[in-house]
């Protein structure tokens, strides 16, 4: 049976949809805005093999994501999960997972959670959390894995990288990886997670 990874991607949220028409008419924009960009999760399959089977959603409307929304989806891949799944959230995906973790049982067992520059709150970010905000305790997500990894980097200007000890003092079970130089893992190669993947016991 292959190893299943599930990877949620980041997005964006507004305070309302006229908050978010704004960002569509004036929001700051470059040509390579509108150029298609490759990262790391683009090529988990091709560079995990065939032993691996990885699932890469596109959750609703990423530039004004809501949280009930990716629930719904999210909660459709289930049928195809087998026991053992990892989990791995970027940015807004690594909330949206913690979140979801926090308040709900998931379906299947799973052997690990990656958290890639997840935001823990809103605090000194340029943007809004929206309904993606987390519940006060996470001690629903804490108990449903044994393995929790949180990777941040110290020079990201979107994620602080003062919101990992955040995550960190509330899933003490939590290993950390920092960088010095990853930003907002936005980059095509993360051989450290590869690595990391390839050895997790399932």
């Amino acid at each position: 049976m292959k190893k299943q990874i599930i990877v949620i991607h980041g997005g964006a949220t507004f305070n309302s949809h006229q908050e978010y028409i704004h960002f569509l008419k004036q929001g700051e924009v470059s040509a390579n805005t509108f150029k298609t960009k490759r990262s790391w999760k683009d090529f988990l399959q091709k560079e995990l093999g065939e032993e691996f089977e990885v699932f890469t959603p596109q959750m609703p409307n990423k530039y004004n994501a809501s949280y009930e929304d990716w629930k719904i989806w999210f909660e459709r891949i289930i049928p195809f999960i087998n026991d053992n799944v990892i989990l791995i959230g970027h940015s807004l995906g690594g909330i949206f997972l913690a979140k979801y973790l926090s308040k709900n049982i998931f379906a299947k067992k799973i052997s690990a959670v990656l958290l890639v520059a997840a935001p823990f709150d809103d605090k000194d970010l340029q943007e809004t959390l929206g309904d993606f905000i987390l519940p006060l305790s996470l001690e629903k997500f804490y108990n449903q894995t044994k393995k929790i990894y949180l990777f941040f980097s110290n020079d990201d200007p979107v994620v602080p990288f003062e919101q990992m000890s955040k995550y960190k003092n509330v899933l003490l079970n939590a290993q950390m990886f920092t960088f010095t130089d990853r930003q907002h893992f936005n980059q095509e190669s993360f051989p450290e997670i590869l690595e990391l993947l390839k050895n997790i016991q399932f």
